[in-house]
């Protein structure tokens, strides 16, 4: 009987990957970074730079790398120059999707020096656009617009403003 029992025992063995699977959900990280800069290219040209405090990044049915303190992404110009800067106090991005959320405080700087500011953006890496349904604030060289949602390049040159309000200086 006693020999019966350590066989059963000794045969009852996981190993760590595999307990870490069954127990591990979506609400803990699997990885934690600190101070982080992620670089994507194209062709080994520099696309896009991403700095962060601290990256967690989380595995399973959901995905996604949260960037709790905040974001920095710069866009470069095919030539290598860069364009566009986005920060936020937070972050989400979706793994496969292509896709980033950020928000609190969210600001894009282009460069000609237009400025738009919201609490939430979207940026789809695949088609290279930012949009929001929040509420937006743009301030150019000549005017400071309002509106209820944006659509946009990555790049922040061309948009277009929804539920459009403030003073609009007209070129006849």
């Amino acid at each position: 009987m006693l020999s019966a029992a350590i066989a059963l025992v000794s045969s009852c063995k996981n190993s760590i990957d595999e307990v870490n699977k069954i127990t591990r959900t979506n609400n803990e990280p699997t990885e934690v970074a600190r101070t982080v800069e992620i670089i994507h290219t194209d062709s080994g040209r520099v696309t896009t730079q991403m700095n962060a405090p601290v990256i967690y990044t989380f595995a399973g049915t959901n995905p996604r790398k949260v960037l709790p303190s905040g974001v920095k992404v710069q866009f470069f110009s095919p030539d290598g120059k860069p364009e566009t800067q986005l920060t936020s106090g937070y972050a989400v991005t979706f793994e496969g999707k292509g896709r980033m959320e950020a928000r609190i405080n969210v600001i894009v700087v282009n460069e000609k020096g237009e400025t738009l500011k919201t609490e939430h953006l979207i940026w789809e890496e695949k088609t290279k656009r930012i949009f929001t349904e929040e509420f937006v604030t743009i301030t150019t060289k000549e005017e400071i617009l309002y509106g209820d949602g944006l659509e946009s390049n990555q790049e922040f040159t061309k948009y277009r403003i929804k539920n459009i309000k403030g003073i609009i200086s007209v070129k006849e």
